[in-house]
């Protein structure tokens, strides 16, 4: 039976993760996932793709969601008492428009500091409105696209067998950046086929694949690009048909509730892998 090994949530985008046994979810995805992000002064969002130096910066948030904690090396702590009801201010997001509450100066000195280079936080605002894309539409926060990302651990097994054979070594999970990571399914990509799960409380609907981006090249350790791999070795078995490389799949929220570590994941209605 495949279970719920991992629950993982982004609360600033493109920084480190925070684990938790039990989670809820919410019809954006693990609550407080990607509900903050870094811009630039000009409201551009950053991302390890530009910024790796994102993935040393340790985020915590308590379930009430009134206090985020920034951590980072070589940095002392900073917390930030949650402006949910601030002025807003024009975001941008792979081009797309977007507000955000900015969350002061405090916060923008802090990070300013830590990436090197002028920096604000905002928060979604709760009259957030966003339509994501995919086989089963929802909405998400400041994610890249869909509300979860699920990934098995035969996935991964698969891809650092294939790294092996090149003489590369193994990468841990943390190098793509899921909510939920699944044990049990034996078959490598099993989740490209799963298009509706249920698990605990909740529901999730097949949106698309996740295409893969410079961030799986990151270490998430140091913060650090750290390539080729894994785009080189995914791009021998795992091209896409609209271009790059798969490596897990994106959901929406068809159910929201409570999910845990340990929960059995059942599918209740299995599809055609569009890779």
């Amino acid at each position: 039976m495949a279970r719920v090994v991992k629950l993982l949530s982004y609360p600033v985008k493109g920084c480190a993760g925070m684990s938790a046994h039990t989670a809820v979810l919410t019809p954006a995805g693990l609550a407080h996932d990607r509900g903050f992000m870094v811009i630039s002064e000009e409201g551009v969002f950053r991302s390890q793709r530009r910024h790796p130096r994102l993935a040393l910066i340790r985020p915590g948030i308590g379930a009430d969601g009134q206090r985020l904690t920034l951590r980072a090396p070589d940095a002392d702590p900073v917390v930030i008492g949650v402006d949910a009801s601030g002025p807003l201010r024009a975001v941008e997001l792979f081009g797309a428009p977007f507000r955000g509450v900015d969350q002061g100066d405090a916060a923008a000195a802090w990070l300013s500091g830590v990436l090197g280079t002028p920096s604000r936080l905002v928060r979604v605002p709760d009259d957030h409105e966003r339509v994501t894309d995919g086989r089963t539409p929802g909405t998400s926060g400041y994610a890249d696209s869909c509300a979860v990302h699920v990934l098995s651990r035969a996935t991964l097994d698969l891809l650092n067998e294939r790294l092996n054979e090149r003489g590369a070594p193994p990468l841990p999970m943390n190098r793509f950046r899921p909510n939920i990571v699944v044990d049990g399914w034996n078959t490598p990509h099993t989740e490209d086929r799963a298009h509706r799960i249920t698990i605990g409380d909740t529901e999730l609907g097949y949106a698309k694949l996740a295409i893969r981006c410079a961030v799986t090249m990151v270490d998430q350790r140091s913060g650090a690009k750290a390539g080729p791999e894994p785009l080189r070795t995914l791009a021998t078995y795992r091209r896409a048909a609209e271009g790059g490389v798969a490596f897990g799949t994106k959901y929406a929220v068809l159910r929201p509730g409570r999910l845990s570590v340990g929960d059995e994941v059942h599918v209740t209605s299995w599809g055609q892998s569009e890779l």
